[in-house]
């Protein structure tokens, strides 16, 4: 990953290029962000700049051996650790992210590293469960970092989403975060900095990376794929439904999504937060940050119109409650049913 492959972030590039280039490289860093800021691909664009031998006008060449083995993931010297599980994990079975190695390089591949949680959970199969970085797993990064580096560079552990780290993980991890050994570089990369422990936030240099959630919606789903246009006609229909009053059709739209999965329904709920955001921009002015296109841009270029100042808060929050519901697992019927009618009151012909 190089940094001239990120779109946007143009002054946090700058200033991560700075750093290095005056050698002010920081032993343990956290890049923080929602997901669809970049702060993934951030980070390995950081790693492989810091790696290359022939750097060349603030961007790693990316041609070298160290930038082709960092590019696809399989540079010896970088170690990846990432919350994982296994579905049907047997009673003291162990996992490690190194497992799952695999599944990692080909969902940064084909996404470029914007993807979020629930799709790394996907992509492992599992279902109503959550991944852990465990103690195990910390000690294995301890294990790693001992021996020599085998190509001379930095020695680099890149932790996604450090906050799923149990509490003896991080307590494994507290001492050489603070004094990281010479020519080690520990590089969190987190969505959600609050939940880790005060301990490891004091001992990391943090990047905050700004951006909204979902904002690069191409590569965190993938726009062609089935569910993400079922989402995309689901809401479609809802606000088709809504404007034109239909209580009846809006009730049978309620009882379709409620058959659906739960982890899908909440998907959904996020994506319609997305669509309505991004109609808001339109409707401001600011298309070319609302990252659309194809139907979706053409839908919500016509739907911006009735999307403002006077309903997208409480529209929002009616969305972000039945999210919550869904999290809190409410009966789904219930839910949508009421969701959608609250929808309805909100969307008017003006």
């Amino acid at each position: 990953m190089r940094f001239s492959d990120i779109k946007g972030q143009e002054e946090i590039k700058r200033r991560l290029v700075r750093t290095i280039d005056t050698g002010r490289v920081s032993h343990a860093q956290m890049f923080t962000g929602e997901a669809g800021s970049g702060t993934l691909p951030l980070a390995l664009a950081y790693i492989q700049y810091l790696n290359c031998p022939d750097r060349k006008k603030g961007d790693s060449c990316g041609v070298c051996p160290s930038c082709k083995k960092i590019a696809s993931l399989a540079h010896p010297d970088i170690h990846f650790v990432m919350p994982v599980n296994k579905q049907g994990k047997k009673s003291g079975e162990t996992i490690t992210s190194d497992t799952f190695l695999p599944e990692w390089r080909r969902m940064v591949a084909e996404t470029g590293g914007y993807f979020d949680e629930q799709m790394w959970y996907d992509a492992l199969g599992l279902e109503n469960l959550q991944g852990l970085i465990s103690k195990k797993e910390a000690d294995e990064v301890i294990h790693k970092l001992g021996f020599k580096s085998f190509e001379g560079g930095y020695k680099c552990v890149l932790m996604w989403l450090p906050e799923k780290m149990n509490t003896e993980a991080a307590n494994t991890l507290l001492k050489i975060l603070e004094e990281p050994w010479a020519g080690t570089l520990f590089l969190l990369v987190s969505a959600r900095p609050g939940l880790l422990p005060a301990t490891i936030l004091s001992r990391v240099q943090e990047t905050v990376v700004p951006g909204g959630e979902f904002e690069v919606r191409r590569q965190l789903r993938g726009a062609d794929t089935a569910e993400a246009s079922e989402e995309f006609e689901a809401f479609v229909e809802l606000m088709r439904l809504s404007y034109n009053d239909k209580h009846l059709e809006l009730m049978k739209w309620a009882e379709r999504v409620a058959s659906l999965g739960r982890e899908r329904q909440k998907r959904m709920l996020e994506n319609f937060i997305r669509l309505l955001r991004s109609s808001l921009m339109i409707n401001a002015g600011l298309e070319d940050i609302a990252y659309l296109w194809g139907a979706e841009l053409d839908f919500c270029r016509k739907f911006a119109p009735f999307i403002g100042a006077h309903n997208v808060e409480k529209l929002v929050e009616e969305m972000e409650s039945a999210l919550g519901q869904m999290r809190q697992n409410a009966s789904a019927t219930i839910v949508f049913t009421h969701f959608a009618l609250a929808v309805s009151k909100l969307i008017t012909k003006n």
